[in-house]
């Protein structure tokens, strides 16, 4: 070994010592994939491929979505859980991935928190539930009322998509709330449940505001209440939950980017930074709310918080209603 090789290996080995940070200074140097575990379509998708348009102009890389559907977002979730730590690999799901299977399916091959870094929540989603213009309730409280006088007879028959998804909980929440027992009854997704309720298949449902507010608005359904703080600028009419005097009936859903646990602190700030900057732009916010979602950032702790306290909600709900997934 030669003097001079031995100086340059000590003069390389002293600077990666004074500047351990630099192994990820040059994240990222090839594409960056974004699973999305529903298929092609819908808010999920539009949101990602939104944010992936804008993160690949941020970070000089290519970013792709790719969906992997299947398992109510268990195999997507799954494989993302276990993908390389590296910043390559990322999600962008719903909140039934993190807080509503969680609470109904204890034995999911991932953990909402240890499982993740939690980069940000970037879109609240409201939900909205509707009466078939038959029903004879025009308020929240007047179909509160009416579920309770059906309670005997087995109960008024609701739409969800499927047990233990998102509107199934918002469903049982609502007749918890109203001291009453409902029939839940599932349907593949929205398109399907929103044909039963102009049909007259079922008397109620629960769904996203960006999938039923156009059919609300034309009249072929009756929107009731609407998730959330505020009202929605797509049905200005319509009350919050809150408003009608059934706050404990509602929840919101929401959209959260995550890496796969031990990703380099490093290359977490880096996309948090970047989703960050994205989410105040306003085309991007212009977008976002088109899709009739409420956009917003939500970093590490407070998407943390986010799910801590939807598992427990949920939890108590289920265990109230017994639903369970497995």
């Amino acid at each position: 070994m030669t003097a001079r090789f031995c100086t340059a290996l000590l003069a390389f080995t002293l600077a990666a010592a004074a500047h351990p940070g630099d192994a990820h200074a040059a994240y990222p140097d090839q594409s960056i994939k974004i699973v999305v575990p529903f298929t092609p379509g819908g808010a999920t998708d539009a949101v990602a491929r939104l944010l992936a348009t804008r993160l690949s102009g941020k970070l000089g890389q290519p970013v792709i979505v790719e969906n992997r559907p299947g398992a109510s977002t268990v195999i997507g979730a799954d494989a993302v859980a276990r993908a390389k730590p590296d910043g390559y690999t990322l999600m962008l799901s719903g909140s039934t991935t993190y807080t509503v299977l969680p609470a109904l399916k204890p034995s999911l091959p991932y953990d909402p928190v240890r499982s993740f870094e939690h980069i940000g929540i970037v879109a609240m989603a409201p939900i909205v539930l509707l009466a078939q213009n038959a029903v004879p309730a025009t308020t929240l409280q007047e179909a509160a009322a009416l579920a309770r006088e059906q309670s005997a007879k087995g109960g008024l028959m609701y739409g969800t998509f499927g047990p233990g998804s998102a509107p199934h909980l918002a469903g049982e929440m609502f007749a918890q709330a109203a001291g009453a027992k409902m029939m839940p009854v599932p349907y593949k997704g929205s398109a399907q449940l929103v044909t039963a309720l102009i049909g007259g298949e079922v008397a109620l449902g629960v769904d996203t505001v960006s999938s039923a507010a156009p059919q609300a608005r034309a009249g072929k359904l009756r929107a009731l209440a609407v998730s959330g703080d505020r009202r929605v600028p797509q049905l200005p009419d319509v009350p919050t939950f809150a408003e009608a005097g059934m706050a404990d009936a509602s929840f919101v859903g929401w959209y959260g980017l995550v890496a796969p646990a031990q990703t380099p602190a490093p290359v977490v700030d880096t996309l948090n930074r970047a989703v960050a900057e994205i989410m105040q732009d306003e085309q991007v916010r212009k977008t976002v709310s088109d899709l009739s979602l409420d956009p917003v950032f939500l970093p590490g702790k407070a998407f943390r918080d986010q799910i801590a306290k939807e598992v427990g909600t949920f939890t108590e709900v289920a265990a109230r209603a017994g639903i369970t997934l497995d």
